[in-house]
């Protein structure tokens, strides 16, 4: 058996998967969340125990660290050279792949160069990978782009409406992101429909990042992220899409530069700056619940809406829809925001939701839809670490 671990560091995460291959079997696994929040969580499973331990996490650095330290600590491997190789989640990988590629200097130094691109993701993976391979020296690596999935946009649906030479000369396009969890999730969905020709999938991957992409017959046609991962839908502290005139306006409004008006793009926007409480939607439903807050409330119906939008404009895409699939932390387990989003669309497409089993919190893939409802509603939990780990098997010949 070879021991393959699956690395994929989120903005504000890092998520870990230990695979025996070919069988897929999972060692350990775990993820460390709110990365550059002094309460932190780091959570690992082994052997049907899980240890959680709440602390202040900086950096990713620091996340790896934690995470390598644990593996000895808790038995998972007696040695990390037990470790015979590693993937690793990478965000933008440009027109430079259109697959998971096996690393060497030219491909860092390609990702290196893409991190304007991607700056809260691409430089993250980076430090995940080079702590990775200074604790593992002589295993080789492998790096999977959430870019890859993407690439099969048509020149219409990838192309700005930008002077052309923008793309032919400095490649300015819509690349999308999360094309690995979009690619799992729709092979996901499906198959739950029975591999029918022609299937038409919206696939919401809605987490700290969200993204929104319509699948048809397994191809991606149409993705909501754009040329960086700032694009498309509200995310935790990302404000998706807006009036590009509002740069140049808050520039001279708050005095501030270009970049720094990006840092709050960035940073302090999204469910963040909506609500004034967390870029972490758990915090926000609290806030909601408990307290009643009224900004709370606005944050969950404009990223509703947002996404409803989305999906109502890749239903007349793709000509229908078979199946709306929600994953990633908020698509998985804010069973609120899914029930708002979906009631956007109900009425346009006769799509409806069993409360009780959109109600319901579960690990496995199941539909949340009415029996009577047009359109299947799904729950599919991502693993972007299992493909992560197929790829790596397979390239590296394992």
């Amino acid at each position: 058996m070879t021991k393959v671990m699956a690395v994929n560091a989120g903005s504000s995460s890092l998520k870990f998967q230990l695979f025996n291959m070919p069988s897929e079997d999972v060692i350990t696994s775990g993820i460390v969340e709110r990365i550059g929040m002094e309460d932190a969580i780091f959570t690992i499973k082994y052997n049907g125990e899980k240890k959680t331990d709440t602390c202040s996490i900086p950096d990713h650095q620091v996340a790896v660290d934690m995470l390598l330290k644990a593996l000895v600590e808790e038995g998972v491997v007696q040695e990390l050279s037990e470790i015979n190789a590693v993937g690793h989640r990478i965000v933008h990988g440009g027109e430079y792949f259109n697959d998971s590629a096996v690393v060497d200097e030219d491909v860092v130094s390609k990702v290196e160069e893409l991190c304007e691109l991607a700056p809260l993701h691409n430089p993250a993976h980076l430090v995940g990978y080079r702590a990775f391979k200074d604790a593992l020296p002589g295993v080789k690596h492998v790096f999977t782009f959430d870019t890859a999935f993407h690439q099969t946009l048509d020149k219409e649906r990838y192309l700005y409406a930008l002077p052309l030479e923008y793309y032919t000369d400095l490649k300015v396009r819509k690349y999308g992101a999360h094309g690995t969890s979009h690619k799992y999730v729709s092979e996901q969905v499906i198959e739950m429909l029975g591999k029918p020709k022609g299937s038409r999938v919206i696939v919401c991957h809605l987490g700290n990042g969200a993204s929104i992409s319509a699948v048809l017959d397994g191809k991606c046609i149409d993705t909501s992220m754009g040329f960086t991962p700032l694009a498309g839908v509200m995310m935790g502290t990302r404000c998706g899409d807006v009036d590009p005139s509002i740069m140049p306006y808050l520039c001279k409004k708050l005095n501030k530069t270009p970049d720094e008006v990006l840092d709050i793009y960035n940073k302090k926007s999204g469910m963040l700056g909506i609500s004034g409480i967390s870029s972490d939607s758990r915090d926000i439903e609290n806030a909601l619940f408990k307290e009643g807050d009224e900004r709370a409330l606005l944050t969950g119906l404009l990223y509703a809406r947002i996404v409803s939008k989305y999906i109502g404009a890749y239903y007349a895409e793709l000509g229908g829809c078979d199946a709306i699939a929600f994953t990633a932390g908020v698509g998985e387990n804010a069973a609120y925001l899914r029930r708002i989003i979906i009631d956007d669309v109900s009425k346009a497409f006769g799509v409806f939701l069993d409360e009780e089993l959109n109600a319901i919190r579960g690990p496995e893939n199941r539909v949340i839809s009415h029996q009577y409802s047009q359109i299947k509603v799904m729950v599919i939990p991502t693993n972007e670490e299992v493909m992560i780990a197929r790829d790596t098997v397979r390239l590296l010949g394992l």
